[in-house]
């Protein structure tokens, strides 16, 4: 059987973004050599490339599928370890005038308003017979204020808590979904209630709460409305006196160092990886595409199941537009699979495979979606527990230009306190504000 999909080997350094100002969009009718691609837009045989990362849930099946119902157009994956590889990748290629690009390019949430600064570099998406497909607010996201559309919707990242049964039940703690629910705080849930249980699971029990402090501070922070950026102007809020964000700092490192309740990994590390394994955490912040990477790793580990409940509310971790860059050599039959690849029939199989809430509003109530279950996560029936997570999330918060450069910075301090434990809270906020002059935004 041939092989379809290639592993993406990451570019070595991001390019600065000024460059890709400076390139104005890239030429037109480059052609890559390393995308594949053959054909064009004149109706001959043609080969598309889809860059993704992580899990999208898109099968050999699926793809086969839309080779049959278009002849002449064969379509490769090109996927990325992580989101950061392929915005790496992405950037640099961008830069270099779009040279190496895939036909069509994923790109996640928390990096998408960077690029969405050069509109020239994409083709405009906008469809009217496709203008009802999605949740308005994630519409939304990829629309510049002139009206075009960057991209279309793949998944929502309507966030629950996975946790281990087996864990929970070796420290005398509940272990049915329900109660899990009630212990965690049930509909008023709040993280203090989160770190609570926490902090009587580690008096029990020799594993840690969760997994680490940043992917904890993510949920916490994505229920920010503005976290780094004035909303009204986009302007960056200097971080020295952004309360808000100290203040979700001082807490999750508080409860992550100071209570014990971290098992201190970065994710999508090897560390991170062998945890599932070696009982290092009891739960986690679960967006829906992280169910995916989960059984993924914990292959063998009977206990996980997933709560109906969540810290502070709603709350959205993630999700993913498929865009199609300008200089692509077959920019509209690459628009078609974008459509195609995005509709609610195949976004419903997407997440079947591998967790990716439907964006898609047809999807998302349909019978597929709701009665889904996942028998890794013990049978959870899981297309009801993130409908219902899904229902909470109260719109998109906003995220500008500047949103993943500061938001990087301040990850990076909470790293350096909780992961390589070589600052403490103080001085490594220090740290935060001294990338963040670097910045140079203020």
């Amino acid at each position: 059987m041939r092989t379809r999909t290639r592993i993406l080997a990451a570019s070595t350094s991001i390019a600065a973004m000024t460059a890709l100002a400076a390139c104005g969009g890239g030429d037109s009718g480059s052609e890559s050599e390393d995308t594949g691609s053959a054909g064009s837009d004149d109706g001959e045989a043609v080969t598309l490339t889809v860059a993704t990362f992580n899990q999208f849930g898109y099968t050999e099946e699926m793809l086969d599928q839309y080779e049959s119902e278009h002849p002449g157009v064969t379509v490769e994956l090109v996927t990325a370890d992580t989101s950061e590889a392929a915005r790496t990748n992405l950037t640099t290629k961008i830069a270099a005038g779009g040279e190496g690009l895939s036909d069509i390019e994923a790109i996640e949430v928390d990096w998408l308003p960077e690029l969405m600064q050069y509109p020239e570099l994409f083709v405009d998406l906008t469809d009217p017979e496709l203008e009802d497909r999605w949740l308005d607010w994630k519409v939304a996201q990829a629309t510049t204020i002139d009206g075009q559309l960057i991209g279309y919707g793949t998944d929502i990242g309507p966030e629950a808590i996975c946790y281990r049964q087996d864990l929970f039940a070796d420290a005398g703690l509940p272990t049915d979904p329900a109660e899990v629910a009630e212990l965690l705080g049930g509909e008023g849930a709040s993280w203090e209630d989160y770190f609570a249980a926490g902090r009587e699971f580690v008096a029990a029990s020799d594993a840690a709460w969760f997994d680490g402090a940043q992917p904890t501070y993510q949920g916490m922070v994505n229920q920010l409305e503005a976290a780094y950026e004035d909303a009204g102007t986009g302007e960056p809020v200097d971080l020295a006196s952004n309360s808000a964000v100290q203040d979700l700092y001082q807490q999750v490192l508080a409860a992550s160092v100071d209570d014990g309740l971290s098992a201190g990994l970065e994710q999508w590390t090897a560390d991170w990886d062998a945890a599932f394994q070696n009982d290092g955490f009891a739960t986690m912040l679960c967006p829906a595409w992280m169910t995916g990477p989960i059984e993924e790793r914990a292959g063998g580990i009977d206990g996980w199941n997933v709560a109906d409940v969540f810290p502070g509310g709603g709350g959205n971790w993630g999700g993913s537009f498929l865009t199609v860059p300008a200089s692509g050599a077959n920019t509209e039959a690459a628009t078609e699979l974008a459509a195609w690849l995005t509709a609610p029939e195949q976004q419903t199989v997407a997440f079947e495979n591998a967790g990716t809430f439907p964006s898609q509003i047809e999807a998302q109530s349909s019978e597929a979606v709701q009665a889904f279950t996942n028998p890794f996560f013990n049978d959870a029936p899981v297309g009801e527990v993130f409908t219902s997570r899904a229902e909470a999330i109260e719109g998109a918060p906003f995220k500008g230009a500047n949103y993943f450069a500061i938001h990087q910075a301040v990850q990076d301090a909470i790293l350096r306190v909780d992961v390589t434990q070589e600052q403490d809270a103080e001085t490594s906020w220090d740290g935060a504000l001294e990338s963040f002059n670097s910045l140079g935004l203020m």
